[in-house]
């Protein structure tokens, strides 16, 4: 402090209003590193409440620290002086101004215990501002913290989490805290929590609480707060250090018959030797910087005992003090208080049922690095799908194990530095038992994770080359890998299985595009080409199509990230739409919970187009999928109404998206998947993912032994986000490039007799042509159809003719160009790079990627190496496993995301429930399957679906009769 006795730091406003100083350190070198840091301390601290959790046979987890309360109450004040000096002036620190507060005391350990055992004394202090803005103070009984950062903090946590006994404290405190943090820092971190806990407390009302770290206090600099005891407490009866709640009781006692006060005291800054910022283990002296009173804090007479005080209590053991719950100009110093947000927003939801944490068993973690070391020497030799049956399985845990810790990667925009944030809102209520419309709150801790607006994800790194955008040129790919010459079949599919990966990929994901004609991508034709960019316009040598909006991140990097203008849930939205206003046209206009239909068939547009959740890219096949999932939605709620008369119509809706949404992730996973991957271990390993494991001794044991979480279906486990946020990602998109499936012709037929209808092309059932033909030929005669025909094969040369002179918003589009130019320009990596991304070896040489003469010589004639190879030609190229509908390497993405876009729903996992779903939903979603939703709405196809098979493989054929004709 200079002589004026002003701090020698100097402070100035930064543009945000925040103020700044020079010497805050972030742990990894910069603000983002330390983000991340501290993510992983918060997901440690939750398994610290866990562990606590267990200790005390709590059925629900406490607060990491502070766990037993021993006051709360609504109706303190705190008043600011009225000769506040002018320096410490600002916000709402004036000179006389009183706001009502929130009072919690505590003890400090995590675990709840007698009042007489050695233990930290802490106090909450929320102060009521107005409705927009609190300001939360947290200190304890101490000085200084027994942790200098957060990284000591955490470990001393772990250290005495769940440790109840005297030997067992000792055990963490001699033995696990110096193996985490050193024996020079275990051994101040255990003095200075000797020196803590040695004094005996008689009264919560005469301790001083500090506040743990510095806080900014304007343009005043950083401050460090304290509380005081106020004048003479009223004396009170010795307490009776036998009874476990005697703190409680003598706090009882005292505000029986008086008030309860304490002075607000800050310490300023003077230097970062005496006084420093990120060191919370050394004591602000009051030598060095004087305590300068500037407020009282009144807790006034009460009965603790009525029932009002009771409830009051309740109340503020439901809520989550933090100290970043503030205003910028009272916002958190130090590293300890950096930490504290994401520690604090961590513990406070995985307290409140917002926020999960499941942790591994030690025999998992044991195991599991030598049998994952074994399993990755052994690939190298013999691939996954050439093992036996048991080892295949048991590889592909552990293969995806590895995806999930190496190829999850955060791309929302994070705030660092943290920010001070008001205390956010609860829940609504109705938002616990209802999929919102947009995706928000799914997970209730964090409301925009998935939610339209969120970005696409992660699985490796992007690779954004601008200068290789055209190299090789797209349209010459199109033409000499793409091209349909001949339609080569997946035999063992039938095209409901091609209209359902398009209907499914319609819930997931959408990247938005600029309007058509604004701004566009430009690709040079080959010499002597040309093209025409709009139905009847000029011959042009560039083909356009419309660029997707990127998302600008501040540090001025081209755009690779994208939003996701679909919900990333598995939520139905291509049935129900993305936002409120869509979802509520789509029901019945009486306000019903029935969605709307024209004689069993969705009601046309204005632009012919029917009316949907989602209808880009109509045809025939989605108009079948969307009107037979419209169907089942409102005979859900036929089901709903009847079994439970007394449920209001919004219930009725709500639950039936629920249910629909639920069976459709269910037939993706346990039937299309099997039918495209159709291989015995795939089969069994979706099967556990929805159901848990068959019920074979050794296949338990194996599982119980290096993935527990295997032993039962993802539905009833709890949500788990892995190493980041739930996202679908831009790899994941990738894969699922598919168009190959789509046949460029259809033949439809009568389901009674066989007899031939017409056969048609795809133009003629696209887009408004759709809906006529539907009408015309019916839902069962087209289910059928599409039965009993072949959708394409996942392979190079079988790219829909169609699809690659489309009419689509008034663009004339070469979709294969489309896919192959916005996958370079999303940053996706190609193919070698992708291979080697998901960890794969690397192909030295073309032949390495088929043994095709005529593919190899195009593929040498396209690309100069195999390096350029793009990743969607060398997904079609790949020779897959057998049984395979497409390649290894896309499976790789495949097996990762296809759990994960399970396990990070809450309405798939713990409210997959039949509280949520009523019973008669959970019932409906456990026996239903894609048969029983066509039997429901087509029962005179009974006969025609295939035995012992989903209803995507080749259904019965109705041979021609006399009667049908040909």
């Amino acid at each position: 402090m200079t002589s004026s006795g002003q701090p020698s730091g100097q402070y100035e406003q930064s543009p945000s209003g925040q103020y700044e100083q020079s010497y805050e350190r972030y742990q990894g070198g910069s603000p983002q590193a330390e983000r991340v840091l501290f993510e992983r301390l918060a997901r440690e601290l939750m398994t610290v409440q866990r562990a606590n959790m267990r200790a005390a046979n709590a059925g629900s987890p406490a607060r990491v620290q502070h766990a037993k309360s021993s006051l709360g109450v609504e109706n303190a004040r705190l008043r600011f002086r009225d000769d506040l000096p002018e320096e410490l002036r600002c916000g709402y620190a004036q000179p006389g101004a009183e706001y009502p507060a929130t009072v919690r005391l505590s003890g400090a350990s995590g675990i709840g215990q007698a009042d007489g055992a050695p233990d930290l004394r802490g106090a909450a202090v929320r102060v009521e501002v107005s409705a927009a803005e609190s300001h939360d103070l947290l200190a304890t009984n101490w000085p200084v913290s027994h942790a200098k950062d957060a990284r000591e903090f955490v470990a001393f946590a772990k250290a005495l989490a769940g440790a109840r006994s005297p030997l067992w404290k000792a055990f963490g405190l001699f033995v696990k805290l110096p193996l985490a943090v050193g024996l020079t820092a275990a051994t101040r971190m255990r003095r200075n929590i000797q020196a803590a806990t040695r004094h005996t407390v008689n009264s919560l009302a005469g301790e001083t609480y500090f506040s743990r770290g510095a806080t900014l206090w304007g343009p005043a600099g950083p401050v460090r707060y304290l509380l005081r005891p106020a004048g003479t407490a009223a004396p009170a009866p010795r307490p009776d250090h036998r009874d476990p709640n005697y703190l409680h009781r003598e706090l009882a006692h005292r505000l029986a018959t008086a008030d309860v006060a304490f002075e607000l005291c800050l310490q300023r800054y003077v230097d970062e030797t005496r006084t420093p910022v990120e060191d919370g283990s050394v004591e602000w002296r009051e030598a060095v910087s004087p305590a300068v009173p500037v407020a009282r804090l009144t807790i006034p007479t009460q009965d603790l005992d009525t029932a009002q005080a009771r409830s009051a209590a309740r109340r503020v053991e439901e809520l989550a003090f933090n100290p970043w719950y503030t205003t910028d100009e009272f916002r958190p110093l130090g590293n300890l208080n950096r930490a504290r947000k994401a520690a604090y927003e961590a513990s406070a939801a995985h307290r409140q049922g917002l926020r999960f944490a499941t942790e591994e068993p030690l025999r998992n973690r044991v195991l599991g690095v030598p049998v994952g070391a074994a399993f990755r020497l052994l690939n190298r030799a013999v691939p996954w799908h050439r093992l036996p049956l048991q080892l295949s399985l048991l590889n592909l845990v552990f293969l995806r194990k590895v995806l999930r810790r190496f190829n999850l990667i955060d791309t929302d925009v994070q705030e660092a530095p943290p920010r001070a944030v008001p205390v956010p809102l609860p829940p609504d209520e109705r938002l616990r038992t209802a999929r919102s419309y947009d995706g928000t709150y799914n997970d209730l801790s964090a409301p925009a994770m998935g939610a339209v607006g969120a970005a696409f994800g992660r699985n490796m790194a992007p690779d954004y080359r601008p200068d290789l955008f055209d190299t090789p040129n797209p349209v010459t790919v199109s033409r000499q890998l793409l091209y349909r010459e001949n339609f080569l079949p997946a035999t063992t599919l039938n095209v409901l299985a091609a209209a359902w990966i398009q209907f499914q990929v319609h819930d997931w994901v959408n990247h938005r595009r600029h309007p058509a004609g604004t701004k566009t991508v430009e690709v040079p034709l080959p010499p002597g080409s040309s093209w025409q960019n709009t139905p009847g316009g000029p011959v042009e040598n560039v083909m356009r199509f419309a660029e997707n909006e990127g998302i600008h991140v501040s540090d001025g990097r081209p755009p690779v990230l994208f939003a996701n203008t679909a919900s990333h849930w598995w939520d139905g939205s291509e049935v129900y739409g993305a936002d409120e206003a869509t979802a509520k046209f789509l029901r019945a206009p009486d306000g019903g919970a029935d969605l709307r239909l024209e004689e069993g068939h969705l009601p046309i547009g204005q632009n012919g187009v029917p009316l949907s959740g989602f209808t880009d890219n109509w045809w025939l096949g989605l108009s079948v999928m969307h009107t037979l999932f419209a169907r089942e939605h409102n005979a859900v709620c036929a089901a709903l109404r009847q079994t439970y008369p007394s449920m209001s119509e919004d219930s009725v809706y709500h639950t039936a998206r629920l249910v629909v949404s639920a069976l459709i992730a269910k037939i993706h996973t346990v039937e299309w998947t099997p039918a495209i991957l159709a291989t015995e271990a795939i089969d069994l390993g979706l099967h556990t993912n929805w159901e848990g494991p068959p019920d074979n001794w050794l296949n338990k044991l194996g599982l119980w032994l290096l993935e527990a979480h295997s032993l039962t279906g993802i539905p009833k486990t709890l949500p788990d986000h892995h190493a980041a946020p739930y996202s679908l990602t831009e790899d994941f998109v990738t894969v699922y490039r598919m168009h190959p499936l789509i046949p460029d012709d259809y033949e439809l037929r009568e389901h009674h007799f066989g007899r031939r209808l017409e056969t048609v092309g795809f133009t003629d059932i696209n887009g408004a042509a759709a809906e006529g033909a539907i009408r015309k030929t019916g839902l069962a005669n087209t289910l059928y159809s599409f039965g009993i025909a072949h959708p394409g094969a996942i392979t190079l040369h079988n790219f829909p003719r169609a699809l690659q002179k489309f009419e689509r918003e008034g663009e004339l589009i070469d979709l294969a160009v489309v896919d192959l130019a916005r996958t370079r320009r999303r940053g996706v990596p190609r193919y070698n790079d992708f291979r080697a991304g998901l960890h794969k070896q690397r192909i030295r040489s073309f032949e390495d990627l088929t043994e095709n003469p005529e593919t190899l010589a195009r593929l040498k004639d396209v690309y100069s190496s195999v390096d350029e190879i793009d990743t969607m030609v060398g997904l079609f190229a790949e020779n897959p496993p057998t049984g395979f509908g497409f390649s290894d390497t896309a499976f790789r993405v495949f097996i990762l995301m296809a759990t994960r876009r399970i396990q990070s729903d809450r309405f798939l996992t713990v409210d997959f429930r039949p509280e949520i779903y009523t019973p008669l939903g959970i019932d409906w979603v456990q026996k239903g399957g894609m048969n029983s939703v066509i039997l429901r709405h087509c029962p005179d196809l009974a006969a025609l679906l295939p035995r012992g098979a989903s209803a995507f493989a080749p259904w019965r054929q109705v041979p021609p009769t006399s009667n049908g004709g040909s």
